[in-house]
């Protein structure tokens, strides 16, 4: 069968046929999930002859993914912001919360990376996440504890409220073994894409299911191959009869100088003995092409660069850009979805009043350059603060760095038309101007002490009274 074949065999099990009419295997199980392979037909008892049902088992491309979302959302620090725009602008982070305490210290058994790892793990491998919550004596909650998404599901009762059924964690399986259905309220449920009139999600998996199997049944073939149907790489060709004797003994002597610790030998033919080296056929040198096509298809439905994985494409060149690329794509969305989801459950009023959100700044923590630069720009530009940058690399404040700092020339736009223009080159100074806005100074005023001098008119006055009322005396 060639590859051809397969990938046609495959994706006729997906198309429905028509009612009453058979159609070859294998067969998709829609209910259950998984496939039943096209042998199980020969035989009633396909259980006992060695068949099983086949899940898609996830390949190495699979399993990247899925790491890619867990490591990488393991790795963010989330923190519980209040918004504070109505007074003096900005956020503050709570760190007395229900909320602030799971994202330290989720339970007695587990790191809150170890949470996440699972979690995110959980979501993309089943497309649910389960997890209870446990209150304290002040209704707050006080632990949470993943659960098996194979083992709960959620239902619905008869007045429309959901319940949980949850199970597959030993702790909690020991600590309440009379678990039964538990409230919405205490059960936080994070879900991918839903089937329609239905609670639970889908996992990406479901859409490479195809994909999978193609790469199962190529891997279960070679194995075959290689294990049981091994071909020779060289063969003996000779116009001559021979007998059975002849043949044996002429094989063991090949392999006396090309197999075991004779390998490499030099064979000595005659008698007409040719050997044809057996070259690989078309259909089996299709077999690697085949394969990156199915991990190019995993990696498109994850929504995640191959570049990641270091295929496909050119290197990027700066770190900082690669990660945007993908948080603004497959990461940011389920950074987001985390974050409404815990936030939900933990009853926060949301963007941008209350909410969670997780630091995507640690991705770059590895990339000192990147870093350095970026709260360069930010300090000069006037949106850090000296001590801030240093803080975020984890050193002492300086005297005089926590007020922004912008450049001299950087004004106003209204104030860009009163700044006087540069004098030409080779012009004379010119006088000193005022400066832009400023008032002019007062006169100043005499002391209001100060003497004042007598003008001429009044000395020549004065001195004619004296002369006329010496005169009167005289006469007298």
């Amino acid at each position: 069968m060639t590859i051809r074949d397969l990938v046609a065999r495959v994706g006729r099990s997906i198309v429905k046929a028509a009612e009453g009419q058979p159609r070859p295997g294998p067969w998709l199980l829609p209910v259950s999930g998984g496939w039943l392979p096209a042998n199980v037909g020969s035989s009633m008892n396909w259980w006992q002859n060695g068949y099983d049902i086949e899940t898609g088992s996830p390949s190495a491309m699979v399993e990247a993914c899925i790491s890619s979302y867990s490591q990488t959302t393991a790795m963010c620090p989330g923190d519980h912001w209040l918004s504070d725009k109505d007074e003096k602008g900005g956020r503050e982070r709570i760190a007395t919360s229900d909320l602030a305490r799971f994202l330290r210290y989720p339970n007695s058994y587990q790191t809150i990376s170890d949470f996440m790892l699972n979690a995110v793990r959980s979501l993309y491998a089943d497309g649910n996440t389960y997890a209870l919550g446990i209150r304290n004596s002040r209704f707050e909650i006080a632990e949470m504890h993943l659960m098996d998404p194979r083992q709960s599901a959620p239902y619905v009762a008869y007045d429309g409220s959901i319940f949980f059924k949850l199970g597959g964690n030993p702790v909690i399986d020991r600590a309440i073994p009379d678990l039964d259905l538990v409230p919405a309220r205490d059960v936080l449920h994070i879900k991918m894409n839903t089937r329609q009139y239905d609670l639970r999600g889908v996992s990406p998996l479901v859409a490479l299911l195809r994909d999978m199997s193609v790469n199962d049944a190529i891997g279960n073939q070679q194995m075959q191959f290689y294990m049981n149907q091994a071909r020779p790489s060289v063969v003996l060709s000779t116009d001559l009869r021979l007998d059975k004797d002849q043949t044996d003994m002429l094989r063991q002597k090949w392999d006396e100088q090309s197999k075991g610790v004779g390998i490499g030998g030099t064979p000595i033919l005659s008698s007409g003995l040719k050997p044809y080296q057996l070259q690989i056929s078309s259909a089996d040198s299709q077999l690697a092409d085949v394969m990156k096509i199915s991990d190019a298809r995993i990696a498109l439905a994850y929504r995640i660069p191959l570049q990641m994985f270091g295929l496909g494409g050119g290197p990027m060149g700066s770190t900082e850009l690669l990660m945007q690329m993908w948080v603004s794509t497959g990461l940011g969305f389920c950074l987001n979805h985390l974050e409404e989801a815990i936030g939900t459950f933990f009853k926060l009023d949301g963007v941008p009043k209350e909410y969670l959100e997780f630091d995507t700044s640690a991705l770059l923590r590895s990339a000192f350059k990147d870093r350095v630069e970026a709260y360069v720009r930010s300090v000069q530009g006037g949106i850090h603060a000296p001590n801030e940058a240093r803080a975020a690399f984890d050193m002492e404040p300086v005297k005089y760095g926590d007020e922004p700092r912008v450049q001299q020339q950087v004004v106003p736009l209204s104030a860009a038309g009163k700044i006087p223009a540069s004098p030409a080159p080779g012009a004379p100074p010119s006088a000193p101007t005022a400066a832009i806005d400023q008032p002019k100074p007062a006169e100043p005023k005499p002391p209001p002490d100060e003497p004042k001098g007598i003008t001429d008119a009044e000395r020549t006055r004065l001195l004619n009274r004296f002369r006329t009322s010496h005169a009167a005396n005289v006469s007298l």
